[in-house]
């Protein structure tokens, strides 16, 4: 019998990335062949993402999808894992009785043994439970789904925070830093394997090291100092309790690019407090004032949640303000999802959807004018990209300004570069979604 062909259909954030890596390791460990295409695989895998209403609609929409292959016969078996599954566990079986398997988060070493028993035309059972949190240790090798310029690197799982409007401590469960020397080691490996941008991902990446007697900035700096040519960025940096040592390495280290996630969320202090957020609208001010004053040129990346209930038009106003006051192009916000299980799903006080579509635009046109003004001043100069995607005349990276998937990309034109090279190049221009359009350099003026 040949070894069955599985494809993983991968839903959601970068964390969740994570885990369709080491879905695909432990698989291409059991003997399946892993394929980037569903058509003619005999396995669908697809890992959910639970996130917000919007995101949970895509994941049983993907649901329907793959079972809609298997009734005609493109698939002979359906799998579904993470985040989901995690939450809403055996009820989410009764809902779609196609499924073949459903499988929590877990070390994925059981359902990759499973998915390969079900290629094999044998049984296995319907569901997997995770039989607990997930050990903060070394989790394994992964099978990267990045273009190998640059990989994620999760620091640690869960979060402790209680914010009325999130689901995820009830899915990730509480915070648990992984250990220096396992994200070490890991970090090496990844290195060696010719990744040049490590993004340090997490729940809550501020907190990494509390729990074990450590601090995120002496984790940053340890990861800067490894040998190789790599750089860090990093992501989902809570703004309570944040180490202000590590605006030194990100001022200074040449290894630690000048890019903070720092997901603020709102900027009212009445709505900062309903949503349970530490501080006040001045505090989160003052925590900006403070990285744009002691990391000269830094860029900030946040995420902002609109139409919270009891949110006024005056709120709305001032998160407009707040992201033009602070230049905050590089942004992602989400419209209030009610979820079930969180403090803030029962609150009086709900804003229209048209009320939150309305404000929601207002932001990203907001968002968009200072992403304009920041990309033309851009124009003109001269620009370092690392190579993600390298095409027969052209080349797709980003600047040090730019983080993979949520940011800009910059296209060089008439250039080729191998990706994971660092090369220097002119912005010539915008497309209409503001990314770079830019000319190569000579080679011996783009050292």
């Amino acid at each position: 019998m040949s070894d069955p062909t599985v494809s993983l259909v991968h839903l959601g954030c970068a964390r969740n990335l994570i885990d369709s890596e080491l879905i695909l390791a432990r698989l291409a460990e059991e003997g399946c062949l892993v394929s980037g295409e569903l058509d003619g695989a005999d396995v669908g895998v697809l890992n959910t993402c639970s996130f917000i209403g919007p995101a949970r609609a895509e994941s049983e929409e993907a649901i329907r999808d793959l079972i809609a292959r298997k009734r005609r016969g493109e698939l002979s078996a359906v799998v579904v894992a993470g985040c989901l599954v995690q939450r809403y566990k055996r009820g989410l079986a009764e809902r779609f009785p196609d499924v073949d398997l459903f499988a929590e988060i877990s070390d994925y070493r059981a359902l990759a043994r499973s998915v390969r028993d079900l290629g094999d035309g044998h049984g296995a059972p319907r569901y997997l439970a995770a039989g607990g949190l997930r050990a903060a240790e070394r989790e394994g090798a992964r099978l990267l789904a990045t273009p190998g310029s640059y990989a994620y690197l999760r620091i640690s799982h869960g979060c402790d925070h209680t914010c009325a409007f999130c689901a995820i401590p009830g899915i990730r469960g509480p915070h648990r830093s992984k250990p220096l020397e396992a994200l070490l080691e890991e970090a090496r490996e990844l290195i060696e394997a010719g990744v040049r941008e490590l993004v340090l991902v997490a729940e809550d990446s501020t907190a990494w090291g509390r729990d074990i007697g450590a601090s995120l900035p002496g984790l940053v700096e340890a990861l800067a100092e490894l040998e190789g040519e790599h750089r860090l960025r990093l992501m989902y940096a809570y703004p309570n309790r944040f180490p202000w040592d590590l605006t030194v390495l990100l001022r200074e280290h040449p290894r630690v690019l000048p890019y903070l996630d720092i997901p603020v969320q709102h900027v009212s202090t009445p709505i900062l407090r309903a949503m349970r957020r530490a501080g006040s609208g001045d505090q989160v001010r003052a925590i900006l004032d403070r990285l744009l004053e002691e990391v000269p040129g830094i860029t900030l990346r946040s995420t902002l949640l609109v139409g919270f209930p009891g949110e006024t038009d005056e709120d709305a106003r001032e998160l407009e303000r707040f992201v033009r006051e602070y230049s905050l192009g590089r942004l992602g916000a989400f419209a209030y999802s009610p979820e079930e299980g969180t403090p803030s799903h029962d609150l009086g006080g709900r804003v229209s959807k048209e009320t939150t579509d309305e404000r929601l635009g207002a932001v990203f046109a907001a968002r968009d004018d200072v992403l304009r003004e920041s990309q033309s001043s851009l124009v003109g100069t001269e620009v370092e990209i690392l190579v993600d995607e390298s095409h027969a005349t052209r080349i797709v990276g980003r600047t040090p300004f730019d983080a993979p998937e949520v940011d800009l990309i910059s296209v060089v034109e008439d250039a080729t570069a191998a990706v994971g090279e660092r090369v220097r190049a002119r912005a010539e221009g915008l497309d209409d979604e503001l990314n770079l359009i830019c000319s190569p350099l000579p080679r011996e003026a783009a050292s």
